[in-house]
């Protein structure tokens, strides 16, 4: 009886250690449970107002589905499903008098010039926002207007391209054309084409339209592969022909002084071949960007300002994703050269931003980067758009810190001034209002654009047509996505018509604040490679 007695005490004792042990174990989950959800939402912080982890951002989602229209504002020739209701064929006789289609292609601007050198560094910059943030674009059903609109620039700079060393790079008559205020559907004034060719050379312009052509090649590689190889064929021919007869398209082209004068060709040059290198694997092209080329047109430990004529910042950029994602099989001199590349990159990066101990002082009291009284907005979202790809670089290869002169950064710093410049372009900015016609209730009403500004039932001409440019009234046509140039050093904007320096749109400024919006919309990761 006892024994029996001391057995059943044993099993109770064991079952009491294990009820206690199992209530600790239940303590020690709930703790950890409670622990990880803590961490989790800790982790689910934004790094910046805005940048959402995971998700969509709609703020900036609805800003691109706005931006994204304007290319429909400024399409010539025959249009095909165009969103912008106002918007008709125009343009549509655009080549004949040489014999080829150049009816497609878009307006640069407010007026009806069709220049081949901002409209080429459009379509590169698409490309490259493209092959980085396509899939951003595709989470909101854009991908296919981004892709649409690059592809009717890159149609009209095939058909501009009739033989190996001959470009058309202009079409129409800039001082013909800012004669006249008149819509594109009834312009009526003439509209010669002009070209570069062996005797009169274009160096920047080939080499930005074969940098387009060969960033193109890779967007439509899966999609067109015929297509694609067709763009790399052009590509390489304008690389060549830009190479082989260097003069400036300004010098071949006095007129283009007055409108797109360029400052030099180098940076045109290292930026087609570094394309080109991406596109074909080919290592003549990066040889050209690492050999004395690199030396002599590169402005290593000089950064400078990225724009549709100076292309030094972009190539650094670039570059640099070659060096800091690896690639491979480059020699140790390869290697060397583009270390160079990436330090200036990484001086760009301090300059912009706000607390280093280098940072320009060419910005807005509110932050905003300024360089120039005309159209200053370029200048802050190329810059935002180059700050937000290389940190994103930087996250995809684990590089965790920019020293900058005695402070460190992080990518989510850079990602911080990204936003800080596209939330001041959306209306977070003294004005109180954005300057992307669409979006929000306040926006520019008056924006320097003939298209915008004319009645559909208008029936004036080319000269009698500028009542509309001195009209007070807002323009009865909504030019939708149009960027303008935005505000002054003192961050005023005066809406009036005939403000171009601060009211003009223009396709290269859409262009890149497409690349930030996409940038912006989640935090997913580049792609280890663009090929």
């Amino acid at each position: 009886m006892k024994g029996k007695e001391e057995e059943n005490g044993k099993t109770k004792r064991w079952g009491w250690l294990l009820i206690v042990f199992g209530i600790g174990f239940l303590v020690v989950v709930a703790a950890l449970f409670t622990l990880f959800k803590d961490w989790s939402h800790w982790k689910k912080k934004d790094p910046a107002p805005g940048h959402h982890h995971g998700g969509i951002d709609k703020k900036y989602a609805d800003a691109l589905e706005i931006a994204l229209q304007f290319f429909d504002v400024q399409k010539s020739g025959k249009l095909v499903n165009n969103r912008i209701a106002w918007r008709g064929d125009s343009g549509l006789q655009d080549g004949s008098e040489v014999n080829l289609d150049l009816t497609k292609g878009m307006y640069d601007a407010g007026d009806l010039v069709k220049f081949g050198f901002p409209m080429a560094f459009t379509a590169t910059v698409l490309s490259w926002a493209i092959l980085e943030y396509g899939h951003n674009m595709d989470a909101i059903k854009q991908l296919g207007y981004v892709q649409d609109s690059l592809k009717w620039i890159t149609d009209f700079l095939i058909n501009a391209h009739p033989s190996a060393n001959v470009l058309y790079v202009q079409v129409g008559d800039p001082e013909i054309d800012h004669n006249c205020w008149v819509r594109p559907e009834t312009m009526s004034e003439a509209r010669p084409a002009t070209q570069v060719n062996a005797s009169f050379p274009g160096t920047e312009v080939a080499a930005e339209t074969a940098a387009a052509m060969a960033s193109a090649s890779l967007v439509f590689k899966k999609i067109d592969s015929s297509y694609s190889d067709l763009l790399i064929l052009h590509a390489r021919q304008l690389f060549s022909f830009a190479d082989t007869y260097r003069r400036s398209y300004s010098v071949s082209i006095p007129q283009a002084q007055k409108y797109y004068n360029s400052t030099a060709y180098g940076d045109e040059l290292l930026w087609a071949a570094t394309w080109l290198y991406l596109a074909t694997k080919d290592q003549l092209y990066l040889k050209f960007v690492t050999d004395l080329h690199g030396s002599e047109f590169a402005n290593w430990d000089n950064p400078s300002w990225f724009s549709w004529d100076d292309k030094h910042a972009g190539v650094q950029v670039l570059v640099a994703r070659l060096d800091i994602l690896g690639e491979e099989g480059m020699t140790s001199e390869e290697n060397m050269y583009l270390q160079k590349y990436w330090k200036t990159a990484k001086e760009f990066m301090c300059q912009l931003l706000p607390d280093s101990p280098t940072a320009t002082s060419s910005r807005t009291e509110s932050g905003l980067i300024w360089v120039l009284e005309s159209n200053p907005l370029q200048y802050a979202v190329a810059s935002a758009f180059l700050a937000v790809l290389f940190g994103d670089y930087m996250k995809a290869s684990q590089v965790s810190t920019l020293y900058c002169d005695g402070n460190y950064y992080e990518p989510a710093d850079l990602g911080k001034f990204a936003i800080s410049q596209v939330d001041y372009i959306l209306g977070n900015n003294p004005m109180k209002m954005s300057y992307l016609v669409g979006y929000e209730s306040s926006y520019p009403q008056h924006i320097h654009h003939r298209g915008s500004s004319i009645p559909l039932d208008a029936t004036t001409g080319c000269r009698d047509g500028f009542i509309w440019l001195y009209t007070t009234d807002p323009n009865p046509n909504l030019a939708v996505g149009a960027l303008v140039g935005g505000p002054s050093r003192n961050e005023t904007y005066n809406d009036i018509r005939n403000n171009s320096l601060q009211g003009e749109p223009t396709t290269y400024n859409s262009a890149l604040l497409v690349g930030l919006l996409s940038a912006l919309l989640t935090n997913s990761s580049v792609p280890q490679s663009l090929s």
